[in-house]
């Protein structure tokens, strides 16, 4: 059996690769998979690549592109989550901000530099008109971070997926003012590049195994009721956001790339573009 590492987020957009290590398909293929939770997220899962104390991480697109632009040995080997991710903006349920516009000036928790929560306050204060280079940021590691910091008062607004953050609306301890989507898909998968030259077979196998469970996963009966124990989400929830999730089985496309690398230039948060044949690689 073959050792692999793989690192992703604690939230239901990976519930396909928990589905398919407990039903031992990749152990069918002699491959001991070890998954990880990273509730940190993107930022801490490019660092773990690099580092070599992970092999494979579902990421966020933007953050491992900028990581890759920022010179980093990573490369995409695939799509994993064709639509937008829905960010929600969200304060403190005591503050007194009630509108997006009147965050303009205050100050964003984000989980590390590079993160998601980063990079969207950028594409966030893009889209309300905001000056990007006054951005203030609060490092805070995670969601439960995040949770105290709105609550001391040491950061006013946070952005995390919408419906991971939902209880948290509806238990009233954030209140949540909007949403921000992704301009992009949201999730890839993402190796070193050196594990990629050593495990270029093996990889594919994970690759093949993982495919068939997303390409099937919203036909898997009850998927619904599955997801909302497991995760602790309202049924209707999760059947809107079933209904607004799509997975792919493909390579993300040379536009994609484009999109997000010329983003981020405008919003100087790289120094230079990076093309498709730096970002992608094809197995």
């Amino acid at each position: 059996m073959k050792e692999f590492r793989i690192i992703g987020v604690p939230e239901h957009f990976n519930l396909p690769w928990h589905m398919a290590l407990e039903e031992g398909a990749f152990a069918d293929r002699g491959i001991d998979l070890q998954w990880q939770d990273v509730p940190e997220g993107t930022g801490k899962m490019c660092a773990m690549l690099e580092s070599g104390e992970a092999d494979l991480a579902v990421l966020l697109t933007e953050g491992v592109i900028k990581r890759i632009a920022d010179k980093a040995p990573l490369t995409i080997v695939q799509g994993y989550v064709r639509s937008p991710l829905q960010w929600g903006i969200h304060v403190a349920e005591s503050s007194s901000y009630r509108s997006v516009a009147q965050l303009e000036g205050s100050r964003a928790a984000i989980s590390r530099f590079g993160s998601g929560s980063h990079l969207m306050a950028y594409v966030m204060a893009r889209n309300e008109g905001w000056e990007t280079a006054k951005l203030t940021f609060e490092v805070v590691n995670t969601l439960e971070g995040a949770v105290k910091a709105l609550q001391l008062g040491t950061a006013d607004y946070f952005m995390w997926e919408h419906f991971t953050t939902k209880p948290l609306v509806e238990e009233g301890v954030f209140r949540r003012l909007g949403d921000c989507p992704t301009p992009w898909p949201c999730f890839v998968l993402a190796v070193p590049r050196h594990t990629l030259i050593a495990n270029r077979r093996l990889i594919g196998h994970i690759l093949e195994v993982i495919n068939t469970y997303t390409a099937d996963f919203k036909r898997i009966p009850s998927i619904d009721r599955t997801l909302a124990n497991r995760y602790q989400l309202h049924l209707d929830d999760v059947n809107t956001w079933l209904g607004m999730t799509n997975w792919t089985q493909e390579q993300i496309s040379e536009q994609v790339v484009n999109k997000v690398s010329s983003t981020l230039l405008d919003l100087q948060l790289i120094s230079k573009a990076v093309s498709p044949e730096g970002v992608l690689t094809r197995l």
